[in-house]
């Protein structure tokens, strides 16, 4: 995630020691192998930057409540990816923007009804102001199209998605008109904001960006992929409580064992998800 990284102009203790000692005529040597040594750090640490690959998808998250990302964005999956600098996460609050002294955001909606509405002004600013040519806008409501795998990995295949969470009654409905591309649901449900629903698209759409996921292959194989479940998984001990791993999977015969997981996640899709079976082309 985007951190600031300025200088104040003011020498470091090590920095103002190193020129305390150039003054000094007795340890001229000294001093000189001390910026040396600190001249090449600096270049290392150039070069270093200059070998960071560059994001293949910067996601701008534009909220009423950041701070709700900073523990999911921090841990496993994510983190490595913001660490290897594959994605670039930034955070930024609707508030900012809001009008006056309060800054406020949100009013009552015309015609009446329960509720706040976001108002058109803070939101529409906050989206201008990290908007590129090449973003696509995304407002996660619960009146948008229902998320999936498909839509997961075609948004991961964008340089630049900025996801708008929705949140009180929804948002001034000019703004969805003149500054969002699409909308999202994540289910027939509604949240209490829409933060949870960015991480879910967040977490989704990265599994389909190169150097996310351990194994490449990974998330083309993953349920909903092949248009079904995928087949159950065992791993160690053989027998637990009694029940044996499927000797098919102790076979060593690749093409038995896939045909076998073809078919358990098959069943498995009928009888939980059967919509799901007309997806099948081999079903």
């Amino acid at each position: 995630m985007e951190v600031d990284n300025l200088s104040d102009g003011v020498l470091s203790p090590e920095s103002a020691e190193i020129f305390d000692e150039v003054a000094s005529p007795s340890s001229k040597g000294i001093a000189a192998d001390a910026i040396s040594e600190k001249e090449g750090k600096e270049d290392r640490e150039m070069n270093a930057d200059s070998e960071r690959i560059k994001p293949l998808i910067q996601v701008d998250v534009l909220s009423l409540f950041p701070e709700y990302f900073e523990s999911p964005f921090k841990v496993s999956m994510i983190k490595r990816a913001i660490e290897k600098g594959v994605v670039d996460i930034r955070l930024h609050d609707i508030r900012k923007f809001g009008e006056g002294k309060h800054r406020k955001v949100d009013d009552r909606p015309y015609g009446g009804g329960p509720g706040m509405v976001l108002m058109p002004g803070p939101t529409s600013q906050a989206i201008r102001n990290v908007k590129r040519e090449d973003s696509h806008v995304v407002y996660l409501s619960p009146q948008g199209k229902v998320f999936d795998a498909e839509t997961a990995a075609r948004l991961a295949k964008l340089p630049h998605l900025i996801l708008v969470c929705g949140h009180y009654e929804g948002l001034d409905e000019r703004v969805i008109e003149q500054e969002i591309d699409e909308e999202i649901s994540i289910g027939d449900y509604v949240l209490t904001n829409g933060c949870l629903a960015a991480i879910v698209v967040v977490d989704a759409a990265l599994r389909f960006v190169p150097g996310v996921l351990g194994h490449e292959e990974a998330a083309q194989l993953e349920t909903f992929q092949q248009g079904i479940f995928e087949g159950p998984s065992y791993t160690r001990p053989e027998n637990f409580e009694g029940k044996e791993v499927p000797e098919v999977l102790k076979s060593g015969h690749h093409a038995e064992i896939e045909k076998w997981r073809i078919q358990k996640g098959l069943e498995k899709t009928k009888r939980v998800r059967p919509e799901l079976v007309d997806r099948y082309p081999y079903g």
